[in-house]
C-alpha cells in the first residue's frame, strides 16, 4: 500500500479519537481495512486503562470480557496495588541491596543481594505498569530472609572501583510459562526490602525480558546512566558527588545510593527509574523512565523491555520489534550499543528518542573483578582520558574505543549524525515551540506553528549541529535563556532508506507531559494532552513505516 493512502486511513481513525478513546464514527470500512494492514492495532491495544475490569485476567469469564489486544494489555487488567511504595526509605542505608543482572530472561533466575543489620527482613516483588493508576502489581506474598551484615565493599584506588562482594543472596526464579506470555511478563521490577523492626524501605531495580517474544516496541531502561552518577561507597563517574577523585571505573555490584535531595529518598534503589540523583537543587529530582512506562502500558501498546545492557551485547535484540524507545536520560553508551542501535535502523526498526544528552559519552565494559561476571563494570575515563590505555597504545584500531565524548577526537562520531540533535546545555526549565511540523505529527493536536507545550523543554536539551542526515526536519525550534542570553534546543525527525522512522524530542521532560507521577511532590504538573497526542501520532507513523 502506498504511503499516502496508509496515512489518509490513519488520519480517518485519528480524527475519530478523542481523550484516549475510539469514538465509532469511523466507518466499517476504513476500521476494517486498517485492522486488515495492522494499523488499527495501536488504537484498539489503547482502549481506556480506566474502563478494565480489575479481576485476575487470567481468571475472567471470556465469555463475558473481551480479550486484551496483546501480552502487555492484558497484564495491565490485573490486580494492581499501590504497596510497592515506600512508606518508610532508608535514608541511612539501614537496608540495601543489588542485583546480579541488569535483566533476566523469562525461565531464568537472580540473585538478590541484602545487606542489613536487622535480624530479618522481607522481600516484595512487583511488576511497574499502569493496573488502573496503582502503579504495579504484586508478583510475590511476602518473602521473609534472615538479615545479613555483608561485607564492606572493596576499593580499587587506583580507578576508584568500589565492587562488593557480598553473601546469601536470595535467588528468585522467573517463571516461563510459554502459553501465557503474561505470566511474569516483561517488564521493570522492583524488590521492596522492609527490615523487620525499623521498617525501614529500599529497593532492589531489574528487569525481566522475553527474549521470544517480538512485541512492536521494545522499552530500554538506561542503567548505564543509572550507575554513571551512583556514587554508594562515595565514587561515581562524576566528581561532585565522590569523595577525593572521581572513579574511572564503577560497578554495577553494588545498591543504588539515596538521592541527594531528601524529599526524594521514596525512589531510594531504583536508580533513576523512579527520581533521579543529580545534583540537589540545581534540577528537579523527579525521574523520567517510569512516566512513560506508565502511559505505554495506560494506553495498551504492544511492548516489552530490556536494558541498555542487553543492547550492547546483544545484536538480535532490536531487530525482532518494529520500535526501539530511549527515554529520560541515556547518555553513557558503549561501541557495541551504537553499532547495535545503528544497525537495527538500517534494517527497518524506527527509533524514537524521547530523551536527550543521548550518547554522550561513550564507555567499554569489562568482568567483576571478583565475580567474573561479564558487563558489571563500567569503564569510563572521561576528564582522565590521557589515562585511557586505548588512547596512550596509539592503536587506531582501539583508539576509537576511548570513553571520550564521541564527538571529540580520536571517536569523532558526533551523536546527532544519527540522532538527528545532541547535547548543548544543562539547567533548562522552558517551554517547546512548534516549528516545522508536519501534518502526521501534529494530527489532532490544534497545535499549530509557534504554539508552545508548557514545561516539556529540560532539563538538558538538544540542538541540531550540522551533521544531522539530510532528510532530518526540525520540528520543534524552541528558545530558552541562557547567561543572559537566548540559545534554541530543537526537535527532529528523519526517514531512512529502510523505511525506519528516527524522531528525537531533544528533552529529556518530554515524559513530564505524559503522565505526572512525582507531581506536585518534586515538581509541578506538565501533563499536557497535546504531547500524547503527538506521541500517539510518533508511534503510530513509525509502524506505517515499518509496514511499507
Amino acid at each position: 500500500m502506498a504511503v499516502t493512502e496508509t496515512q489518509q486511513i490513519l488520519n480517518q481513525l485519528f480524527a475519530t479519537k478523542s481523550h484516549g478513546y475510539i469514538q465509532m464514527k469511523s466507518s466499517r470500512r476504513t476500521l476494517l481495512k486498517a485492522f486488515l494492514l495492522g494499523l488499527a492495532a495501536p488504537f484498539l491495544n489503547r482502549l481506556p486503562a480506566h474502563s478494565q475490569q480489575s479481576q485476575d485476567f487470567a481468571n475472567k469469564d471470556t465469555a463475558t470480557t473481551t480479550p486484551a489486544a496483546n501480552p502487555t494489555a492484558a497484564e495491565n487488567q490485573k490486580d494492581g496495588t499501590k504497596d510497592w511504595q515506600l512508606t518508610n526509605p532508608a535514608r541511612k542505608r539501614e537496608i540495601e541491596g543489588y542485583a546480579s543482572l541488569t535483566s533476566v530472561n523469562r525461565g531464568s533466575q537472580i540473585k538478590l543481594f541484602v545487606n542489613t543489620k536487622e535480624p530479618n527482613y522481607t522481600i516484595e516483588i512487583f511488576r511497574m505498569g499502569w493496573y488502573e493508576g496503582a502503579g504495579a502489581r504484586r508478583m510475590s506474598d511476602p518473602i521473609t530472609q534472615t538479615g545479613i551484615r555483608q561485607p564492606l565493599p572493596i576499593e580499587d584506588k587506583a580507578s576508584g572501583l568500589i565492587e562488593c562482594n557480598w553473601n546469601e543472596p536470595y535467588i528468585l526464579e522467573i517463571p516461563n510459562n510459554p502459553n501465557d506470555p503474561t505470566d511474569w511478563a516483561s517488564g521493570v521490577y522492583l524488590a521492596k526490602l522492609t527490615a523487620d523492626k525499623s521498617g525501614k524501605q529500599s529497593y532492589i531495580i531489574f528487569v525481566v525480558r522475553d527474549d521470544k517474544r517480538k512485541s512492536d516496541i521494545l522499552f530500554q531502561s538506561s542503567v548505564t546512566t543509572f550507575q554513571a552518577y551512583n556514587n554508594w561507597g562515595g565514587k561515581s563517574l562524576y566528581r561532585w558527588n565522590s569523595k577525593s577523585k572521581q572513579a574511572y571505573k564503577v560497578s554495577f555490584n553494588r545498591p543504588y545510593a539515596v538521592s541527594p535531595n531528601p524529599a526524594a529518598a521514596y525512589g531510594v534503589g531504583a536508580g533513576e527509574f523512579l527520581t533521579n540523583i543529580q545534583p540537589y537543587r540545581r534540577v528537579s529530582s523527579a525521574g523520567w523512565e517510569y512516566n512513560m512506562v506508565r502511559w505505554l502500558e495506560r494506553e495498551g501498546y504492544d511492548v516489552t523491555y530490556a536494558t541498555n545492557i542487553d543492547t550492547h551485547f546483544n545484536s538480535r535484540l532490536l531487530p525482532a520489534h518494529k520500535v526501539f524507545l530511549s527515554v529520560g536520560h541515556d547518555e553513557y553508551w558503549s561501541w557495541e550499543m551504537r553499532q547495535n542501535v545503528e544497525s537495527a535502523r538500517d534494517k527497518g526498526v524506527s527509533l524514537g528518542f524521547f530523551s536527550s544528552n543521548t550518547c554522550f559519552w561513550q564507555i567499554r565494559f569489562e568482568p567483576s573483578r571478583i565475580t567474573r561476571d561479564l558487563n558489571r563494570t563500567i569503564v569510563g575515563y572521561k576528564e582522565m582520558i590521557a589515562k585511557d590505555p586505548f588512547i596512550r597504545n596509539g592503536d587506531p584500531k582501539t583508539n576509537v574505543r576511548a570513553t571520550t565524548l564521541w564527538r571529540y577526537q580520536p571517536v569523532n562520531r558526533p551523536e546527532d549524525a544519527f540522532i538527528g540533535v545532541m547535547y548543548e546545555t544543562f539547567q533548562v526549565d522552558a517551554d517547546l515551540v512548534i516549528d516545522n511540523a508536519p501534518e502526521w505529527l501534529l494530527a489532532g493536536t490544534n497545535l499549530n506553528k509557534g504554539d508552545r507545550l508548557p514545561g516539556l523543554l529540560g532539563y538538558e536539551v538538544d540542538r541540531m549541529f550540522g551533521n544531522a542526515p539530510k532528510n532530518t526536519i526540525r520540528l520543534c525550534h524552541s528558545p530558552y535563556s541562557h547567561e543572559n542570553g537566548t540559545r534554541y534546543a530543537d526537535m527532529t525527525a528523519y526517514t531512512t532508506d529502510s523505511g525506519a522512522l528516527v524522531f528525537a524530542t531533544g528533552s529529556m521532560q518530554w515524559s513530564w507531559g505524559l503522565d505526572d507521577y512525582n507531581a506536585p511532590d518534586l515538581r509541578s504538573s506538565r501533563l499536557t494532552p497535546a504531547a500524547e497526542q503527538m506521541t500517539r501520532n510518533v508511534l503510530a507513523q513509525m509502524q506505517v513505516k515499518t509496514q511499507t
